[in-house]
């Protein structure tokens, strides 16, 4: 079978495949679970690739979510990474939902290609990407080491194949200082709630000598019990974000310093915890020009974009500095609906946002086809990831 042909029947899986890939993206995006907490979530996505053929190993990396699908023998590893997390509070609003069902769209989808071709296809999933990093800790468990490219399909948040990200670390601080009644006996307490306003007005100051593609936000999590109790405990999550992991470490030595400055000011003990750190996210050109090209002859309006920096972060960035790696971004939503919302949530659970995950599903699957059918494709995206490193 030649490769235009193999094209057309991933293609025609894939429709034949829609309404099982409805039922699994409202699944999801129906019972929605957190970070590390994506049982039913996980089970449904094993439960279904082994019904057409894979082989899943579960609990990848220590991770009782995490797992690995396998069909095929061989080299080259083409991968799929699935993520189906939900934030708190807000469910499906960054359409992991999608995410899930587009990756084991394209995967079951490529069975036969792999079949006709040789080769393997394996999809991940890999939890936690909102809160934890999954991804970083199944990295560096070597859970990636025997893939060729990996491939993620991404809602929202732009329109564009060619995505490089922000390197970001999460820190976790609090502040332990000395309950007391805040009118008859102040002065013999110590304030640990004014510790932590004393930190975010200094990373407020901060601010204005960051550099473009810096970022410092964060939330106060414990602030006291009582206006009457002079707070003994304070708590907040903040998330560091930077260009690359040089400009990162600096920035996070400036930002702990506000929050070392802030105890020595009023005299509250200090303890901070930095999270996994996700790496910078750099897409592959020739690997995004395969899945532009793809996407282009489904009659998709993407564009191609360029290796300017998105401010945000992932880790499928981590991923993208082990092996050849893309995560085009595909527009599901009117431009004014960004992701983290509830508006988003909302188009997450639509059909329109499906199909067009779908469109990315077969992109994603044809691109594979081009791997597998033309080793030139292979290592010209190989020789584009070795030079870079």
């Amino acid at each position: 079978m030649d490769i235009l042909a193999l094209k057309a029947a991933v293609g025609a899986e894939i429709e034949r495949l829609y309404d099982e890939m409805a039922s699994v993206s409202r699944r999801l995006h129906e019972n929605p679970e957190v970070a590390f907490e994506e049982h039913q979530s996980s089970a449904l996505l094993e439960e279904t690739l082994e019904r057409h053929g894979f082989t899943v190993s579960r609990g990848v990396a220590g991770l009782s979510t995490a797992f690995r699908a396998d069909y095929g023998k061989g080299r080259p590893t083409i991968a799929f990474l699935a993520e189906y997390d939900a934030l708190p509070g807000l469910g499906h609003a960054c359409g992991h939902n999608l995410i899930a069902a587009s990756s084991l769209a394209a995967a079951i989808s490529l069975r036969r290609a792999v079949d006709a071709l040789g080769g393997s296809v394996a999809v991940f999933g890999t939890p936690g990407e909102e809160l934890y990093g999954g991804k970083v800790i199944m990295a560096a468990a070597g859970a990636f080491d025997a893939v060729d490219v990996a491939m993620l399909a991404h809602p929202g948040g732009g329109n564009r194949v060619l995505v490089n990200t922000l390197a970001c670390q999460n820190l976790e601080v609090e502040f332990f200082g000395v309950a007391s009644h805040a009118a008859e006996a102040p002065h013999r307490g110590v304030n640990a709630l004014d510790a932590m306003v004393l930190a975010f007005n200094a990373i407020n100051a901060l601010r204005q000598h960051l550099r473009a593609h810096e970022r410092v936000s964060g939330i106060i999590t414990d602030g006291g019990e009582a206006a009457n109790i002079i707070p003994a405990h304070s708590a907040g999550v903040f998330i560091v974000r930077a260009e690359d992991d040089t400009h990162l470490e600096a920035l996070k030595k400036k930002v702990i310093t506000c929050f070392e400055g802030a105890a020595e000011a009023t005299g509250a003990r200090l303890e901070s915890r930095w999270g996994e750190r996700y790496a910078a996210m750099v897409s592959n050109v020739g690997l995004g020009r395969l899945f532009y090209r793809n996407m282009r002859s489904l009659g998709v309006p993407i564009r191609l974009g360029d290796r300017s920096i998105l401010n945000f972060s992932t880790d499928v960035g981590n991923v993208s500095q082990l092996v050849p790696a893309i995560q085009p971004m595909v527009p599901v939503a009117p431009d004014d609906v960004l992701i983290h919302t509830p508006r988003f949530a909302e188009v997450a659970a639509s059909d329109r946002a499906l199909r067009r995950m779908l469109d990315a599903a077969r992109a994603m699957a044809m691109t594979g086809v081009d791997l597998l059918g033309d080793p030139g494709n292979l290592e010209k995206v190989r020789d584009e990831f070795l030079k870079g490193r």
